[in-house]
C-alpha cells in the first residue's frame, strides 16, 4: 500500500490506527508537499491574472519548480514510513558468534543513519521552499496572500517535524562526529526559518488586518 495514493479520509484513518506508518514523519513531508502545492496554487493564480501581467514571465517558472517539488515530498511520505524497516531488519540478524555480532553492530548503525537522513532531508530541502514564498507574498496575487502565509505555516511545520524524526534516531547512533554534525546543521536551519518566515506572516498578517 502506498500511502500517497489514500484518500484525505483514509490517510488521516491510516494515522490514527495503531500502525506505526504513517507517523510524525510522514505526516511532515505531507506538509512540505501542501506548502509547494500552496505556493503553486498562488503562482499559478498570479499568472492567470491580468492583473499582474508585468511579473507574469517571472511568475511562469514558479509555476512548474513548485510543482516538481509537491511530487518529490509526496513520494517522501511513503520513503519516510519505509525509512525504518532497515532497523528493523538489521536487529533481525543472527549473533550467535563474535563475528555475527560485529556484523549485526554495523548494520545496526547504518540502518538507523539511514533512518535519520530521509528526515533530514526533507527538512533540508523543505527550506528551499521559502524562496518562493518570500518573491510571491512580494509579487504574488494579493487576493491569495493568505495562502503564502498557511504554505510557511506548513514549511515550519515540515521542518520542525521532520527534524524532531531526525532527533529521536541520533539518540541510537554511537558516531558523535555524524551526530553533532547533524544537530549543529538542524540549531542553523531552524534558526534561519524562524528569521525568514517571521517577515512573511507579519507582511500576511497586516495585509488581513
Amino acid at each position: 500500500m502506498m500511502l500517497k495514493d489514500l484518500s484525505v479520509k483514509d490517510f488521516v484513518a491510516e494515522t490514527a490506527s495503531d500502525s506505526p506508518a504513517p507517523g510524525g514523519g510522514s505526516v511532515s513531508a505531507l506538509a512540505a508537499a501542501q506548502a509547494a502545492a500552496l505556493l503553486g496554487m498562488v503562482a499559478n493564480l498570479t499568472v492567470k491574472s491580468k492583473n499582474y501581467t508585468d511579473v507574469h514571465e517571472e511568475m511562469k517558472p514558479l509555476v512548474d519548480e513548485l510543482a516538481k517539488y509537491h511530487e518529490e515530498f509526496t513520494d517522501f511520505i511513503d520513503k519516510d514510513a519505509n525509512s525504518f524497516n532497515g532497523v528493523i531488519d538489521a536487529f533481525k540478524l543472527p549473533k550467535s558468534t563474535d563475528e555475527e555480532k560485529a556484523a549485526r553492530s554495523a548494520k545496526i548503525q547504518e540502518e538507523y543513519k539511514n533512518a535519520a537522513n530521509v528526515p533530514f532531508t526533507v527538512g533540508m530541502k523543505t527550506v528551499e521552499l521559502i524562496d518562493y514564498a518570500e518573491k510571491l507574498v512580494e509579487k504574488g496575487n494579493k487576493n491569495a496572500i493568505t495562502d503564502v502565509g498557511v504554505g510557511v505555516l506548513n514549511i515550519k511545520l515540515a521542518v520542525t517535524g521532520a527534524f524532531y524524526n531526525v532527533k529521536i534516531n541520533l539518540g541510537s547512533i554511537k558516531d558523535e562526529a555524524y551526530v553533532k554534525d547533524l544537530k549543529d546543521k538542524m540549531a542553523k536551519t531552524l534558526k534561519e526559518v524562524d528569521e525568514r518566515i517571521a517577515p512573511i506572516v507579519k507582511q500576511v498578517e497586516a495585509e488581513i488586518e
